[in-house]
């Protein structure tokens, strides 16, 4: 047993943010899975542009397809190529999500970062990927932007599994989580089960702290007369902000509504911690991890933060402590001005935007990708 195991044996699910062929083939998550009590994997645009991008671990798998399919379109040349691994991934986790009766085990596909702001789009996307890859313990991962609430209460209600990604701000997460309530509600209705339909809303955590700590040291390098006030404050808005919401998870599941939901079997829609790498090097690599500790959650760590937690990390029910103090944080950081709702917004159309130029990159090293011709 390592501190890995001691971190799932607390509530907090650990899975891996990071996919690539080689790895698998090679047998690495097999190991996590064995060694680390790793639950779960999750991929994105950015994800597979550096596995794919980079290397000659798929040529062989594409001119294969290539072969198969001449003229294929590249967008179809990149989802067989994904598919693939995240099969791959799937089948490794299989047994995990067999053992825990659905409950874990589950590997994450993003749908395209293009159609981020269309419901229409999302709904379709996600039900083709999820009969693509056919395997019940993935989760199709849709963004928690305006267009992405009623996707996912339309997906969840068609029995696939979804990871909300691109969570930043309490009410975005309220929004989703009510999505994932309201699915599950349309499923009863229909006279469906919701026994074996799970979710995950992932809280993106250091990078709001990357934006909110460069603005208290601009302030402070400026004199602000709140200077002292202001440097309390770094890299503690995000950490407070994971809290309250959690908070709001456990108010929820008290609710009559999830009540309700709860009696037919339904499963609690786990908060995801992701972007838990440490982006100021003035921070403990194992910040994020440490500070987030609480039943029925899931942190999703690159190979980097795993390592470091494996080696250094605390155990500890850190998400129902100081909350009291997470309050006077953020109350603090309201008073000082330092707009964590404009932050939080701008940070989704960031990430979307970035995902989208991960994609763009992804499918233009694939295109270059030539088929061999006769």
């Amino acid at each position: 047993m390592g501190k890995l195991n001691d971190l799932s044996a607390a509530g907090t699910a650990v899975w891996l943010d990071f996919v690539d062929r080689k790895f698998l083939e090679a047998g690495g998550l097999e190991t996590l899975v064995k060694e680390d009590s790793l639950t779960g994997v999750t991929s994105n645009p950015s994800i597979f542009e550096k596995a794919m991008g980079h290397g000659d671990a798929y040529d062989a798998t594409l001119a294969a397809f290539d072969k198969e399919n001449p003229g294929a379109a590249t967008i179809d040349r990149y989802e067989h190529l994904a598919i693939q691994d995240i099969k791959a991934a799937a089948e490794t986790l299989k047994p995990v999500y067999d053992r825990l009766a659905g409950k874990d085990g589950y590997v994450s596909l993003e749908v395209s970062p293009y159609i981020a702001d269309d419901t229409d789009a999302t709904i379709a996307e996600a039900g083709k990927l999820w009969h693509a890859v056919d395997r019940e313990n993935l989760m199709i991962k849709i963004p928690g932007t305006l267009a992405g609430g009623p996707a996912i209460s339309a997906t969840i209600a068609k029995g696939i599994n979804v990871n909300v990604t691109l969570l930043f701000a309490l009410d975005a997460y309220v929004r989703v989580a009510e999505a994932y309530a309201a699915g599950l509600e349309e499923r009863v209705r229909q006279g469906q089960p919701i026994d074996r339909i799970a979710s995950v809303a992932s809280f993106f955590v250091s990078r709001i702290d990357a934006v909110i700590d460069k603005e208290i040291d601009r302030r402070v390098a400026e004199n602000d007369p709140e200077a002292e006030t202001l440097k309390g404050l770094r890299g503690k808005v995000a950490i407070a902000n994971a809290k309250m919401a959690y908070q709001w998870f456990l108010d929820f599941e008290k609710s009559d509504r999830w009540q309700a939901l709860a009696a037919k079997g339904a499963q609690p829609q786990r908060l995801l911690w992701a972007s838990t790498g440490v982006k100021d090097k003035a921070y403990p690599d194992t910040l994020y991890v440490d500070t987030l500790i609480g039943r029925d959650t899931v942190n999703t760590m690159p190979p980097a933060t795993m390592d470091a937690f494996r080696e250094r990390g605390t155990v500890a029910e850190t998400l129902t402590a100081d909350v009291e103090e997470a309050r006077r944080v953020l109350a603090e950081a309201e008073r000082l001005g330092l707009d964590l709702n404009g932050v939080t917004d701008t940070l989704v159309e960031q990430g979307v935007a970035s995902f989208a130029k991960a994609f763009d990159d992804l499918l233009g090293s694939i295109a270059a990708k030539q088929p061999a011709t006769a």
